[in-house]
């Protein structure tokens, strides 16, 4: 899920674990991690919680498996880098459909609702190199799927990014499609409307407040605060006012009423001064008291559906938009829950249930022997752990960004060692590094231990050119 550009008060994440309001709420299960969890242990973990919906980014065959016999709703996802060939051979989508739908639908099979065909593609950062794949690409895939039989039941979308409109001013009315898309997005949204497919949006109230250091931090929330006016409509919070600009944006391309859903909205919890679990749980706990009324937004009153973003923490994601990008989970990487939460939207926070089954590395971590020689290797060995491991929460504005010298260089040290299966060689770092059994963790600072996972991928221990821990964010406004 790329981050990128969106309107000034745009940009929010949804990704919801079911439970009171679980009808209409479903969670983003990303898997870009060292160690992702068994996919068994995640499902079992979603009925444990009671979510009942669930978009993938791909068609992994075990993930798909481990969905079966479950009737858990799923959106399953296909990656950008396949929408040329499936937007240049019909036998291709036919393919596809075939080897990641079809054999896993039917009795006993899975609950597959929606395919996402690409992800995000018309993102400005993209500069078009998609544009002309994905909306032929979606009409393959839908046609395979009717020839296949299942295209009553089970409908194809494409994931957008609320860059897809915009509003001269900061008035939803003033919505419509970007400029460079607006022929291709009103093709498609009638596409849509002639083969019952949703729009599919994502919003990041997040973001707003990420992108603009003027942005009324209250605004980002569901609390009310420096309302906006348009056409005798109030509205009192971001997302609303995104919302709308989409639904604005729609009745001028002549679909009114076509049905939206919101496939990403959430908050994260570190990689900035916004992102903390605080700020999390007040934009989560805002959020399903607003779905829990059913009240909709100004131009769309009644149920909305949404997933949240996301299940998970993430290690391996791009942090190009911002470090926080690793850290969108309302779980850790884990399993474990952050904080309570209240799906009910009625105030009555309850702890969330942990995976189960998840087995661990043993109780040993490396950190950094302040005696040992070769000190004045210690910057570029500590720049080489953060360039190969996650190391975000060190950054200003983190969570552990306030830890002395030697705790931030252990905790990276054993990041790299950690996310490398505590091989002995990842704890080396010409000697400035040492394993102990004893938890270095403090108050202000866990030392995780990383989980024994199926997906296992190691790093190589080859010395090569070091990256910069902290990529240039390459986000835009467009208002």
């Amino acid at each position: 899920m790329a981050r990128a550009m969106v309107l000034l008060w745009a940009c929010a994440l949804i990704l919801v674990p079911a439970s009171v309001v679980a009808q209409d709420l479903g969670v983003n299960w990303g898997t870009i991690a060292w160690h992702p969890l068994d996919p068994k242990i995640v499902v079992n973990m979603m009925k444990d919680n009671g979510i009942k919906k669930v978009k993938l980014f791909d068609a992994d065959p075990l993930t798909l498996n481990a969905l079966a016999g479950t009737d858990i709703e799923v959106m399953v996802g296909i990656p950008n880098l396949h929408l040329q060939s499936l937007s240049e051979k019909y036998s291709s989508a036919q393919a596809w459909v075939k080897e990641n739908i079809t054999a896993h639908v039917g009795k006993g099979g899975v609950n597959i609702k929606y395919v996402a065909v690409g992800n995000e593609p018309f993102l400005s950062s993209y500069n078009g190199s998609f544009t002309k794949q994905t909306f032929p690409a979606l009409k393959n895939i839908q046609k395979a799927l009717n020839d296949a039989g299942v295209g009553d039941k089970i409908k194809a979308t494409i994931p957008l990014n609320a860059d897809v409109y915009q509003s001269g001013s900061d008035k939803p009315s003033d919505g419509v499609f970007r400029d460079d898309i607006k022929d291709l997005m009103t093709q498609i949204v009638h596409y849509y409307k002639e083969n019952g497919s949703p729009f599919l949006v994502n919003i990041y109230p997040f973001l707003s407040l990420y992108l603009n250091s003027n942005f009324p931090e209250d605004f980002a929330f569901f609390n009310g605060g420096h309302p906006i006016n348009d056409k005798n409509v109030q509205y009192n919070n971001v997302f609303d006012a995104n919302f709308d600009t989409l639904v604005w944006a729609l009745k001028k391309a002549g679909v009114p009423d076509l049905k939206i859903i919101v496939g990403e909205v959430g908050w994260p919890t570190d990689g900035h001064k916004s992102a903390t679990k605080d700020n999390a749980k007040k934009f989560y706990d805002g959020l399903f008291k607003k779905l829990a009324s059913n009240k909709g937004t100004p131009l769309r009153p009644g149920k909305m559906e949404v997933y949240i973003f996301g299940l998970f923490d993430e290690d391996t994601k791009s942090i190009e938009p911002g470090n926080f990008e690793r850290h969108w989970g309302i779980f850790y990487f884990d399993g474990k829950p952050k904080f309570p939460m209240g799906f009910s939207g009625n105030g009555n926070d309850k702890a969330l249930v942990a995976a189960k089954g998840v087995q661990y590395l043993p109780k040993q971590w490396c950190v950094y022997d302040k005696n040992a020689m070769n000190q004045e290797k210690l910057p570029s060995q500590m720049s080489w752990a953060c360039s190969h491991a996650d190391c975000t929460s060190l950054t200003e504005g983190s969570s552990r960004f306030n830890l002395d010298n030697t705790r931030r260089v252990s905790y990276a040290f054993n990041s790299y060692y950690q996310t490398n299966d505590q091989d002995v060689e990842a704890c080396n770092f010409e000697g400035l590094g040492k394993i102990v059994h004893q938890d270095p963790s403090t108050q202000n600072g866990e030392f995780p231990i990383q989980i024994v996972s199926a997906g296992e991928r190691r790093l190589s221990f080859a010395y090569g050119a070091i990256a910069a821990i902290v990529s240039l964010v390459n986000l835009f406004t467009l208002l």
